[in-house]
């Protein structure tokens, strides 16, 4: 693998002597610090994903889009393999801090943002984002790599299939997708949503229960976060649909860990990652069952 220190160095956009230093935290791609005489910015390497469904043109329109709609920071610059954006100076959230009121609200202020003015701004082919293609996807990954999951693999695509039915006819929007804690930063006085890797065009309720599922909400969160994003309470209907697809989008996050296992060379413990979501998966598809 390309010495990602060196990679993001070569870069022709800098200033005087810069400097760089890696940053932690990404589970997907290596992220650089880089400081030169003008700014600081982060880079971020890594080539198209196929086993994820990443492709960096869609990851990079969506970026710009979002920059566009005061969502993310501005895009710097661009080329194979390298993403540059503008450092944000600000603190990365966790769930205990999307679990406080305050949090919540600025967090779901820009998920609506992302979803009603980011397409007013995208431009070129964009992706789509269906989360049972994924789960469908992801199982073949697994039967094809020999993952040690597989005995695992039948229950789950049923138990897609049956929240995939669940979800029903869907209002299309342009979600971010990965809201995991760690794609929310705050530098003190605004919120930013970053990593736009899975961004595409999908339902709403995967960005909503992916929210929830991500970051521990309790049952009177997620009834406001329904109310304030569709402005009036969530009936059976739609707690139906919406439960579907938090625990569609926890069983994807424990696939997309039992991919990684596989197939990243990121220092990361995916097994212990993916035993969370096991976990929060399964109490997520415990509840669903509940209202069938």
């Amino acid at each position: 693998m390309t010495d990602p220190i060196a990679r993001a160095l070569a870069l022709p956009i800098w200033r005087g002597r810069p400097k760089a230093e890696s940053l932690g935290g990404g589970i997907t791609n290596l992220n650089v610090l880089v400081t030169d005489d003008v700014r600081r910015a982060v880079v971020r390497i890594g080539d198209d994903i196929p086993v994820h469904q990443i492709l960096r043109f869609n990851e990079l329109a969506a970026s710009r889009a979002a920059y566009a709609a005061g969502v993310s920071p501005a895009v710097l610059h661009h080329e194979p393999g390298a993403l540059v954006i503008d450092f944000i100076a600000g603190r990365t959230m966790t769930a205990a801090d999307l679990r406080e009121p305050a949090i919540l609200e600025q967090a779901l202020g820009l998920v609506i943002r992302t979803h009603r003015e980011v397409p007013r701004h995208l431009r070129g082919p964009a992706l789509t984002f269906w989360v049972f293609h994924v789960l469908r996807d992801y199982a073949g990954t697994l039967e094809a790599g020999a993952s040690r999951h597989r005995p695992l693999l039948p229950s789950f695509l049923d138990e897609a299939a049956a929240l995939e039915a669940a979800v029903g006819r869907i209002e299309m929007v342009f979600g971010h997708n990965d809201l995991l804690p760690a794609n929310f930063l705050h530098d003190g006085t605004r919120m930013w949503l970053i990593d736009w890797d899975y961004a595409g065009w999908g339902s709403p309720l995967f960005d909503l229960g992916g929210l929830a599922a991500n970051n521990g909400l309790d049952r009177a969160q997620e009834e406001w976060v329904l109310a304030t994003y569709f402005g009036t309470a969530a009936d059976a209907d739609l707690w139906r649909r919406y439960a579907a697809m938090k625990a569609a989008a926890a069983l994807r996050e424990a696939m997309w860990s039992m991919v990684q296992d596989i197939h990243s060379d990121l220092d990361f413990d995916y097994a212990a990652y993916t035993a969370d979501y096991l976990d929060t998966y399964r109490a997520a598809f415990a509840a669903f069952r509940t209202l069938a």
